[in-house]
């Protein structure tokens, strides 16, 4: 991993890894502040920042996920970018953001893979054939994504039928699974972003599950 990290700053590729890190920052972020108020509540909360982050977050990652030419990255950030945008309307906040900065947020994924298919045809084929990721590794990672992916849209579901954005505990254990898989896929890639970011995330998953089944959070205030 170390030696992996050398390689990219001796490649004058530290601006990647520092886009990933930013990315991480972000998600890591996310999960601080819900699991922390989660915790003082007792219950499994959906803050409006937690989406917010998450949008700004998925934005970055799809960014860092491209110059690694990674096809899995890349996917997992486009299909879950819309949800995220979902639950800010949920919450009742999507409107009361500028008009001309929703427009740049809907369009923003598809400027971004238009320009790499368009403009940068060879960066785009790496992606979608990059012979240093061995094909069943790639598999193996889509699988982690796929189950990443699909959390939100379980998680989507559920909030359309609450008429709010909730996080119920479906969603923190199908995000433990696919959190155990993406480990193991960045420890094959020698990702250390991917890595840090995913052990970070699996304590929060794991957290949340034992808050929803227990019904209190560590730091909950008692009400007599």
């Amino acid at each position: 991993m170390l030696q992996t990290l050398y390689n990219i700053i001796a490649q004058d590729q530290w601006y990647v890894f520092a886009i990933g890190l930013l990315g991480n920052i972000l998600f890591s972020s996310r999960l601080l502040i819900q699991w922390l108020l989660s915790e003082k509540s007792g219950k499994s909360e959906s803050p409006l920042i937690f989406w917010q982050i998450s949008l700004l977050a998925s934005v970055t990652f799809l960014i860092y996920g491209i110059f690694r030419k990674d096809l899995a990255i890349v996917l997992g950030q486009l299909m879950v970018y819309f949800i995220y945008i979902r639950n800010i309307q949920l919450h009742q906040s999507w409107k009361k953001i500028p008009k001309i900065l929703r427009i740049i947020t809907l369009i923003a994924p598809f400027i971004i893979i238009s320009y790499i298919s368009w403009f940068n045809n060879t960066l785009f084929q790496s992606i979608i054939s990059n012979d240093q990721i061995p094909m069943i590794l790639l598999i193996w990672g889509s699988i982690g994504q796929i189950i990443f992916v699909f959390r939100f849209f379980y998680q989507w579901i559920i909030s359309e039928e609450e008429g709010k954005s909730i996080l119920p505990l479906g969603f923190w254990i199908i995000s433990l699974i696919g959190s155990m898989i993406i480990i193991s896929y960045a420890i094959f890639r020698k990702d250390i972003n991917l890595l840090l970011g995913q052990l970070a995330g699996a304590f929060v998953y794991s957290r949340n599950i034992i808050i929803h089944v227990r019904g209190k959070g560590l730091f909950q205030v008692k009400t007599k």
